[in-house]
């Protein structure tokens, strides 16, 4: 029994031992398999970064203005007694807009026009009888200051009456009307908006930095959400001579012809005022840029040669960006011309990763400085 008991455990000790033998051999290999294996390289798109010259500009936001702009209202309070304009039309100057109750005044105006009169033939009487010696010389002066007295008393109330009729300032475009008849209007209530369309103003400002690269006269673009894709062009035609104390920026004032009457008061619009020389930068899609709070990052693809393999890898770079234009970025540091960079595909990489070059795709978008739609 106790033979047969040793018998039965030697033959599970060997069975154990060629078990973990090849157990054992199993894991080697598998070990050995891994260290050998290269996983498959992945498929990205590429583009070379190119040194370009571009057109320099200076952008900011800006807002639109009439260049003669005011909400018509009256001097004098009264009662509407006629409206003679629609909303939105077009007025030329001097046009009559709203007539206010003047009755009372031109009342007084006939009865001032008397007193003138009256005045006008005592003064003529009064120079006759002078002329004959018959009256004095200061008698005369009274009668002439009286006439003079009562022709201002007549003049400051035709003023009165002309200011409640109340006309175009200048010509332009009304907007919607604020007023009704019979409605008394106080000093100061408007009445409706008028605004000159053409020409206006951009007003917009810039930091103190670049005050030496402005003049009168160079090129401003704007662009706005109102009419996407289109570009309105003017001219640089002020430059405040003070700086703003808090944010030590410039303010500046472009003007525009407008004659499609487009542009309109109160528009937001991006500007960019168009340095007079193009200078080199160097450039690469946007698409290739990796944004992060710690900094801006490309993948480089450099050759790697192992076994006498030569096989293509990426390598992270931080670099610093600066403008745009359409869908590239210039790079100020961190690549040279000529690096080859990762364009598509970015999410699947790490430093050391083979990769390969796929091109081809015709189909695909290629980036444009010009694209369209324009990016926004």
């Amino acid at each position: 029994m106790t033979r047969k008991l040793i018998v039965g455990i030697i033959i599970v000790v060997v069975v154990a031992g060629a078990l973990a033998a090849v157990k054992t051999m199993q894991i080697r290999s598998m070990i050995a398999f891994g260290a050998s294996f290269a996983p498959p390289p992945e498929t990205i798109s590429s583009a070379v970064a190119r040194e370009e010259k571009w057109q320099d500009s200076l952008t900011a936001v800006g807002s639109v203005s009439a260049a003669q702009g005011v909400m018509v209202s009256p001097e004098i309070a009264g009662t509407v007694t006629e409206i003679n304009f629609e909303s939105g039309a077009t007025v030329n100057q001097g046009d009559l807009l709203v007539k206010l109750d003047a009755s009372s005044e031109e009342a007084q105006l006939r009865a001032a026009e008397a007193q003138v009169e009256l005045a006008r033939l005592n003064a003529e009487r009064t120079q006759r009888l002078s002329a004959d010696k018959t009256v004095s010389q200061s008698e005369l002066d009274s009668a002439e200051a009286t006439l003079k007295q009562d022709q201002a008393n007549a003049d400051a109330i035709r003023t009165t009456i002309d200011k409640k009729t109340i006309r175009a300032p200048f010509t332009g475009r009304l907007g919607i009307r604020l007023v009704n008849l019979g409605e008394q209007l106080d000093v100061g209530k408007g009445i409706v908006s008028l605004q000159s369309p053409s020409p206006v103003f951009v007003d917009f400002s810039l930091p103190q930095q670049n005050l030496s690269l402005l003049e009168t006269g160079l090129v401003v673009e704007v662009t706005c959400d109102a009419y996407p894709g289109h570009k309105f062009a003017g001219t640089l035609t002020a430059i405040n001579p003070d700086l703003d104390a808090t944010t030590r920026s410039v303010s500046l004032r472009a003007t525009f012809v407008n004659a499609d009457q487009l542009l309109r008061p109160g528009l937001f619009v991006r500007t960019a005022v168009i340095l007079p020389q193009a200078q080199p930068v160097l450039t690469v899609p946007a698409t290739a840029v990796l944004s992060a709070p710690y900094g801006d990052a490309v993948y480089v693809i450099e050759p790697q040669v192992a076994n006498g393999v030569t096989n293509l890898v990426v390598q992270q770079k931080f670099i610093r960006t600066g403008r745009t234009h359409g869908d590239f970025v210039s790079v100020e540091s961190g690549l040279k011309a000529g690096d080859r960079v990762a364009t598509a595909g970015l999410f699947k990489l790490r430093n050391g990763v083979s990769v390969q070059e796929n091109n081809a795709g015709a189909d695909s978008p290629q980036p444009s400085l010009s694209p369209n739609p324009p990016n926004s």
